[in-house]
């Protein structure tokens, strides 16, 4: 029923408008006024139509700027220097790359949207920083033409996960034969603890496309071997007796926790490969089909500074099995669309896909030797082979009046669903996954989420547009399952209907200056693994009750930019206030009177601040562009009915800064172009110290598993010898920077590269 009042109203508004009658004004398909990292003239030929009008770009960069000023090794790469945004890269080919934002940490991958072309690489399975990372393995860097990104949830056209940021990466289709091939090696000099050694990555890419008439195929393949360095520590509160090589540290709580030995010395061999094929059915609509497989082989390793007689040994700690197993990844993705681009008084787009774990699991051994450095057989199998999700979203545009028309009427459908199936076996012998002795957890579940969304970009004046609109949402979470051994619970079905409108209003003063004010609601649902986890304490197993309430957040914000002759300032001020944050805390759970930490709603948390943008382009020599970006950032726990931690008071959290979001964050680039074939490029980046805990127990941030302050410089040189052959050389890190993010992050490393390229 609320399906047809809404269609019902968006009939009625378009006949009110068609019946008003219409002025000349400006085309309008044109949206906010994009900001790139360098002032640079943009060219935004390559958009989609409708992606232009729905998606008001806050910020972009464009395929050749990361080509010459990053050191591209995985596509992500691209955005590490955009304003206000994160990339929690450990290594190269990180299956865990998530994107922290303005307003959220890298902990919210499902507090953020990434498309390419429209189909979603997003992993709304989970809001983690592990299974929840984006499958960015199925966008080769060649394939990328730009990257553009709307900060907070200020389009109907997006979902309320969109609450972080939206980016959406657009890919090339061929116009004529042409194909390209990239050698890429990176080499890391890490020196920490007890490993002193370099970690090599090794990428080959290559890529061909051509164009017979109506029909365009593109194909991509890229392999990666990549080595880095540990991702974790094994630690303990005592040094184990009769060892010797421990280093003794503290964790971020200051509590005993020395060093034994090294862990997650990850060992992969990525293979993604992708066809893309479109024919233009007619002058103005192309339909496209893309299959994309990705693979990857890996291994994780252990490295134990203990030794005992002179020999390493793992003194018996388990955490040495934790870090030690193998991987074995076969994910497939597809993708059909229809797209029309009239240029006239209608568009339409049909974007279709589907994304399946066809086979994933991790074999690891659950205990080690009691003395020696060996394992024992026993170990345990975690499966995730059948999880994955699939969408279906149509798209329109209408312009009453056509050309002239004041208004632009977009509106569109949505579906998705997402299945997680997590099933870990125990097994008698973990080398090769056989004999499998019994189910140890299992937490399965599925998402559902229907959307009607619709609004009107309205030229008031021909300087002055007003963006309406409102999105609805129906969702429901179903076959939640949870097991431990030989307990099984299996959870209620839930749902949620919500309303999100949204309202934006540009004003273009003049050529130099451009002035927007944006509010706008927005609910996030609970993803599949926020509602299905599983919590233990020692032999009492337990689950929370998957009732969720959605994040619910009112965000504005208010943007100034001013142009000059050779750079542009922009200055954005902006709040997230939020209720029913779905974030981890301690609580009572099934009547206990115990404190167990689990995802659950805190009531009440807000994040203010303000972004400040800058770039110039043949400022004090021709040739040498600036750009720089600042954020500062408020983040609050304003009220919460939980616990930070089972010995913390009541109210420990309250007014504290929110855990993983850092209160000041920047980047800066010097790039100098001498000629057009040479670019040089000496940028940094920085981020203050940040918790990880509601109440900010945190005293130590420099170690391993705190956040510390960070400063990073990169550099890179690249260099056209002519129009078939390029080669590239940069240093990240180039201060061999030591510092943590939960995690150990790379220490200097050299990146070159060599690029034969025809058309």
């Amino acid at each position: 029923m609320r399906y047809l009042i809404i269609v019902a109203a968006a009939a009625l508004f378009a006949r009110d408008v068609n019946a008003q009658g219409a002025s000349p004004r400006k085309d309008s398909v044109q949206t906010l006024r994009a900001v790139t990292i360098t002032a640079e003239v943009e060219d935004r030929s390559a958009i989609k139509p409708i992606q232009q009008l729905t998606l008001p770009v806050t910020v972009s960069i464009s395929q050749r700027r990361a080509e010459e000023t990053v050191n591209l090794v995985d596509a992500e790469d691209a955005v590490k220097y955009l304003p206000s945004v994160f990339l929690r890269k450990r290594n190269n080919g990180d299956t865990q790359a998530t994107l922290a934002t303005r307003v959220w940490g890298t902990s919210s991958s499902a507090r953020t949207l990434i498309f390419a072309d429209g189909v979603p690489l997003t992993a709304l399975i989970a809001n983690n920083n592990t299974v929840g990372g984006p499958r960015w393995g199925l966008v080769a860097p060649p394939e990328v033409e730009r990257i553009d990104m709307m900060m907070g949830p200020y389009s109907a056209a997006y979902a309320g996960n969109s609450m972080g940021a939206v980016m959406e990466i657009t890919t090339r289709l061929p116009q004529k034969l042409e194909g390209q091939i990239q050698q890429t090696q990176a080499v890391q000099s890490f020196d920490l603890y007890g490993t002193r050694r370099n970690f090599m990555t090794s990428q080959t890419g290559a890529s061909v496309g051509d164009r017979w008439g109506k029909l365009a195929i593109w194909a991509s393949g890229n392999y990666q071997k990549s080595n880095s360095q540990p991702l974790s520590y094994v630690t303990s509160a005592s040094i184990p007796a009769g060892t010797t090589g421990t280093y003794p540290d503290s964790n971020r709580l200051n509590a005993p926790a020395n060093v034994l030995g090294a862990s997650g010395l990850l060992n992969t061999h990525m293979t993604n490969g992708k066809i893309k094929a479109a024919y233009d059915i007619t002058p103005t609509l192309r339909a496209s089909y893309t299959f994309g497989l990705w693979r990857n082989d890996g291994n994780s390793g252990v490295q134990a500074y203990t030794t005992n007689a002179g020999q390493p040994t793992f003194a018996g700690q388990a955490g040495f099995a934790s870090g030690f197993y193998d991987l074995d990844q076969r994910h497939t993705a597809q993708a059909l669309t229809l797209r029309t681009d009239r240029k006239k008084d209608w568009d339409l787009e049909l974007v279709g896909s589907m994304y399946r774990f066809n086979y994933d699991q991790q074999r690891s051994p659950v205990s080690v030797a009691t003395s020696g450095a060996s394992f024992n057989p026993n170990g345990r199998v975690a499966v995730l082979d059948g999880t994955g999700w699939a969408t279906l979203d149509l798209k329109g545009t209408w312009k009453p009046f056509g050309q002239i028309s004041a208004h632009t009427l977009s509106s569109g459908v949505h579906y998705e669903h997402y299945s997680l199936e997590n099933t870990t076996y125990n097994t008698s012998s973990w080398t090769d996954g056989g004999s499998r002795t019994g189910v140890f957890t299992e937490g399965d579940g599925k998402t559902e989420t229907k959307a009607l969304w619709a609004q009107d970009a309205w030229y008031i004046t021909p300087e002055l547009k007003l963006t309406v609109g409102g999105r609805y949402e129906d969702w429901r979470g179903y076959d939640g399952l949870n097991v431990n051994g030989t307990t099984r619970v299996v959870q209620p079905t839930v749902e949620g209907q919500k309303f999100s409108p949204k309202g934006q209003l540009t004003w273009n003063a003049s050529e130099r200056w451009t002035f927007s004010a944006a509010m706008a609601k927005a609910y996030r649902f609970a993803t599949a693994a926020e509602l299905y986890q599983l919590v233990s304490t020692g032999t009492t197993f337990s689950s929370p009750d998957p009732n969720l309430k959605p994040d619910n957040v009112t965000s504005t914000e208010l943007r100034v930019q001013r142009k000059f002759e050779r750079a542009s300032v922009q200055l954005s001020l902006f709040q997230d206030d939020v209720h029913d944050a779905i974030i981890s805390q301690f609580n009572t759970l099934n009547g206990s009177t115990q404190l167990y930490s689990f995802i659950s709603n805190v009531d009440h948390v807000r994040a203010r601040g303000a972004e400040l943008g800058f770039g110039t382009n043949d400022v004090l020599l021709k040739g040498l562009a600036f750009s720089g970006n600042v954020t500062a950032v408020d983040p609050k726990t304003l009220a919460m009915s939980g616990r930070a931690s089972a010995t913390a008071a009541p109210d420990a959290a309250i007014g504290k800064q929110l855990p993983n979001i850092p209160k000041w964050r920047a980047t800066a680039s010097a790039m100098y172009r001498p000629n057009e074939r040479t670019t040089f490029t000496l940028a940094g980046r920085y981020s203050s110290k940040l918790y990880t805990t509601l109440d900010n127990a945190d005293v130590r941030y420099n170690t391993y598993q705190g956040f510390s302050e960070w400063f990073v410089m990169d550099t890179k040189a690249n260099y056209r010898v002519n129009d078939n052959w390029s080669a590239s050389l940069g240093v990240d890190n180039l201060l061999d920077r030591k510092y943590f993010l939960f995690h150990p992050f790379p220490h200097r490393t050299f990146v070159a590269g060599l690029k034969y390229g025809f058309e």
